[in-house]
C-alpha cells in the first residue's frame, strides 16, 4: 500500500486534496476526511430529459465525431467511464479518442479507445490495474489517470469504422479548482504502430520533447510467424543521451513478468490478453510507472527491440533474431506544453492487424440449414455479425446442425469460427466436409461472443459443409444450446504468404 500512496502523490492525483492532510502513507484512504476545496462536476451522456427520459447514450455514424465534453478550468478530470454498443468487429480499434488541453489545435491524447484503456488489437477483455479497470467482458471501461487543465478541456471520439456505433455511454467526473499547483503537468497518450515491424531498427514507443515524466506503456503484438517475440530489450534515452540510462533485459522483463508471458493482471503491470506464440496469436501487456516515473527535463525517447526466436522453412532455428511481428503501442506521460507534433494517426481500418473475410453468416443460413429435431431461430444479439446469430436449442446431446457455403478458388486459408458462449450452451464437435477440425466448449457464465481459430485448411472450389455435433455439456452448463455467428477467413495486414491476400479473398465469394 505504501507504494500505491507514493505513486498517487508522485502523479499529482489530488494535490489539492492532500494539502494539509496527514502524511500517513500506510493508508491509501488517508485524506478522505479532509474537506476538499473544489467543486464536483460531471459531464455525461445522460438523457437531457433527465426526469422522464432514458436515452442515455449517443450514436456515432461512420466518419462522425462525438464531442463528449467541452469544459472550462482550472480543473482536473478524475474519472472517465464508458461502455459502447457497436456491431462492427474490433470496434475499439476503430473509435479514436482525442483530448485537447487549453484550446490547443493538436490533441495531447490521440489513440484508439480500446488501446487507451489498456487493450490492443480491437479486443474486448476485462482486467484490473490501478489507473485502468475494465469489466463486463471488456465492455465497461474505467480510467483514473488524473488530468489537470488550466483553461479548458475538449474530449472527442471519432468513428473511423465502416458501421454505425449504435450507442456510446459515458461519464466524465471532474473537479473545478480555484487554481492548479504551479508544477502541474498535462496528461498525454500517443498511439503508434508498425505493420509489419521495420527491420534494422528498434520499435519506437515514444519520442517526446519538453519537461515531464513518463508513466506507462501498453504494447500489443500480432505474431507474423511462430515463436517467442519478446527477447527484445527496452531502452530509455533521457535528455538526448547517446547511451540510454535505462536498459532492459527482455520484453517480459520490462513488463515485470518473467520467462515469457501468461495471462494475468495487477496494479502496476499485467498481460491481460495472451493467446500464445503461434502465427496469428495476439497479446497485450501494460506497465504503469506509478512508483517509478521516468523523469526528463528536455526530451525522452523510448524504444524496444523486436527480437526473439524463429524457425525457418528449411528447419533451421534461431533463439535471438529480429522479427517482423505487427507491433502497436500507447505511451502515457505528463509534460509541460507545448508538446512535439506527432505523426499522423493511421486511418481506422489500417489499424487492424488482420481482416476477417466472412464465408458464411449464421443468421443467413437458418432458412437453408439442416438440423436435428430441435428449435432453431435467428436471435438478435449484441456483439455478433449484423447483430444476429443462428440459435439452436436442443434438449440433449443428440443435436446437430449442417450449413453450406461456396468458394470460388482453392487457396489454403486460416479459418476462424465465431460463436457465442453462454451459461446454457453445450460442447460441440466442428466438422468441415466430414472431417472434425475442432471441439469447442461453448459454456461461459456470461454471454460472450468468441472467435476460435480453426487452423489453415485448403478449400476446393465448390460447395462445402460445416457441421456442428453436440458432444455433451460442461458440468456448469444448464443446457446444450449452440449460438453460431459466422465462419471467416482471417488474413493478416502483413502476411508471409503472398498467395492469400484481401484481393484474392474478395474474388472467392463476391
Amino acid at each position: 500500500m505504501k507504494f500505491i500512496r507514493l505513486g498517487l502523490i508522485t502523479l499529482l492525483l489530488a494535490p489539492a486534496a492532500i494539502t494539509g492532510a496527514q502524511t500517513d502513507i500506510g493508508n491509501p484512504l488517508n485524506g478522505l476526511e479532509t474537506l476538499k476545496d473544489f467543486q464536483t462536476l460531471r459531464v455525461s451522456s445522460s438523457d437531457p430529459n433527465w426526469k422522464n427520459g432514458n436515452a442515455d447514450s449517443r450514436p456515432i455514424a461512420p466518419g462522425d465525431t462525438l464531442t463528449l465534453a467541452e469544459i472550462s478550468g482550472p480543473g482536473r478530470i478524475a474519472h472517465f467511464w464508458c461502455t459502447i454498443a457497436d456491431r462492427e468487429p474490433f470496434y475499439s480499434r476503430l473509435l479514436t479518442l482525442r483530448i485537447y488541453w487549453d484550446g490547443e489545435k493538436e490533441p495531447s491524447v490521440e489513440c484508439p479507445i480500446g488501446d487507451f484503456f489498456g487493450m490492443g488489437n480491437g479486443v474486448d477483455q476485462s482486467f484490473t490495474s490501478l489507473p485502468i479497470r475494465v469489466s463486463s467482458n471488456g465492455r465497461g471501461r474505467n480510467c483514473y489517470w488524473p488530468m489537470p487543465f488550466k483553461k479548458s478541456a475538449r474530449i472527442t471520439v471519432t468513428n473511423q469504422g465502416e458501421q454505425r456505433c449504435d450507442a456510446f455511454y459515458y461519464y466524465l467526473d471532474w473537479q473545478k479548482l480555484p487554481a492548479l499547483p504551479k508544477d502541474s503537468a498535462y496528461f498525454h497518450a500517443m498511439y503508434r504502430q508498425e505493420f509489419p515491424g521495420v527491420m534494422g531498427r528498434n520499435y519506437l514507443i515514444a519520442d517526446i520533447e519538453g519537461r515531464g515524466q513518463y508513466v506507462g506503456t501498453v504494447l500489443s503484438v500480432y505474431h507474423a510467424s511462430p515463436g517467442w517475440f519478446g527477447e527484445g530489450d527496452d531502452f530509455f534515452f533521457i535528455d538526448g543521451e547517446k547511451e540510454p540510462s535505462l536498459r532492459g533485459t527482455g520484453t517480459e522483463d520490462y513488463f515485470c513478468d518473467g520467462w515469457g508471458f501468461r495471462q494475468q493482471d495487477g496494479p502496476f503491470y499485467g498481460t491481460p490478453f495472451w493467446e500464445g506464440g503461434n502465427t496469428g496469436d495476439r497479446g497485450s501487456a501494460y506497465r504503469w510507472h506509478i512508483p517509478d516515473p521516468v523523469t526528463f527535463k528536455n526530451s525522452l525517447r523510448v524504444e524496444i527491440e523486436h527480437k526473439g526466436s524463429q524457425v525457418f522453412p528449411d528447419g533451421t532455428k534461431s533463439g535471438f533474431i529480429e522479427r517482423d511481428d505487427l507491433l502497436s503501442s500507447v505511451a502515457f506521460w505528463y509534460q509541460t506544453e507545448p508538446h512535439k507534433t506527432w505523426p499522423e494517426l493511421p486511418p481506422g481500418p489500417a489499424r487492424l492487424p488482420f481482416h476477417d473475410h466472412l464465408w458464411l453468416k449464421g443468421h443467413e443460413a437458418v432458412s437453408t440449414a439442416k438440423h436435428s429435431d430441435a428449435p432453431m431461430t435467428v436471435q438478435p444479439l449484441g456483439g455478433v455479425t449484423d447483430g444476429k446469430q443462428l440459435w439452436f436449442k436442443p434438449n440433449s446431446d443428440k443435436g446437430w446442425v449442417e450449413v453450406t457455403f461456396q468458394t470460388g478458388q482453392e487457396p489454403a486459408v486460416d479459418l476462424v469460427l465465431k460463436t457465442v458462449h453462454s451459461w446454457n450452451y453445450g460442447i460441440y464437435r466442428v466438422l468441415l466436409d466430414g472431417k472434425q477440425i475442432a471441439q469447442l466448449d461453448l459454456y461461459s457464465p456470461e454471454v460472450k461472443p468468441t472467435a476460435d481459430k480453426l487452423g489453415r485448411h485448403p478449400l476446393d472450389a465448390g460447395t462445402h459443409t460445416l457441421r456442428f455435433e453436440c458432444a455433451g455439456k460442461s458440468p456448469a452448463s444448464t443446457g446444450y444450446f449452440l449460438g453460431f455467428d459466422a465462419l471467416a477467413a482471417r488474413v493478416p495486414a502483413y502476411s508471409r504468404d503472398a498467395s492469400v491476400d484481401l484481393r484474392t479473398l474478395q474474388k472467392l465469394n463476391p
